[in-house]
């Protein structure tokens, strides 16, 4: 520990202001990059977080040490870490192309509250270290981009278990996982018993459709896939 917070580890009343100002300092440095990027929850909201959970952590150890009350000093700070999640939610929204939006800025909150905890228990080291990574990685990590690969849904018709076995460990040594199942059952009369399987899949690595598709319409039992 860094000898500079020593005498900043009690509770008396200039310890507890500058608690609750390194509090509102560390949550507006957050919120405003969050501010700057216009998402759901800026400036503000990081700043009433951190200065929240700090309270909570300083009222908890209030009542013990000070009010010599029988009180588990963490379990104010253990509800506070539940009542995040609840307020993370609030910012997570699902798009009407079925992506989900939010999860950065729900979980920069969270570490927020986790600061302002570390900040009202007198923890000052992990508090400012945290806020430092936060900001690295809600800005520079930000940067680096990583593909990914979108799943894509394979529609197969196909006579006898064994194409469609054929089928899912030609996926399985391609290293294609297969998120979802249906299969439904139809008379032909030609050829006789016809099934129709709605298979997603999400591969590892890009893969041509195209080829996809035809090494599949090679295997005995297959009579035709169609790529979605």
């Amino acid at each position: 520990m860094l000898s500079i917070f020593n005498g900043l580890r009690g509770l008396s009343t200039g310890v507890i202001l500058f608690r609750m100002v390194l509090a509102f300092i560390c949550g507006a440095v957050i919120g405003m990059e969050r501010s700057v990027k216009n998402r759901p929850a800026g400036f503000r909201t990081h700043i009433l977080i951190c200065i929240g959970a700090a309270t909570a952590a300083v009222t908890g150890h209030y009542i013990y040490l000070v009010m010599r009350m029988p009180a588990d000093t963490t379990r104010l700070p253990a509800q506070v870490i539940t009542g995040l999640g609840f307020i993370g939610a609030g910012t997570i929204i699902v798009t009407g192309a079925r992506t989900v939006k939010g999860l950065t800025t729900a979980a920069g909150l969270w570490t927020t509250g986790v600061i302002g905890l570390a900040i009202g228990s007198g923890f000052y080291e992990g508090a400012i270290i945290g806020m430092i990574m936060v900001l690295v990685t809600e800005t520079l990590v930000s940067k680096i981009k990583v593909n990914k690969v979108k799943q894509f849904q394979c529609i197969l018709h196909y006579q006898g278990k064994e194409a469609l076995d054929n089928v899912m460990r030609y996926c399985k040594d391609r290293f294609i996982s297969i998120n979802s199942l249906q299969i439904e059952g139809a008379t032909d009369e030609d050829s006789g018993r016809v099934y129709t399987a709605i298979i997603t899949l999400r591969p590892y690595s890009t893969v041509d459709h195209d080829e996809f598709a035809q090494r599949i319409e090679e295997m005995d039992g297959i009579l035709g896939v169609v790529i979605d």
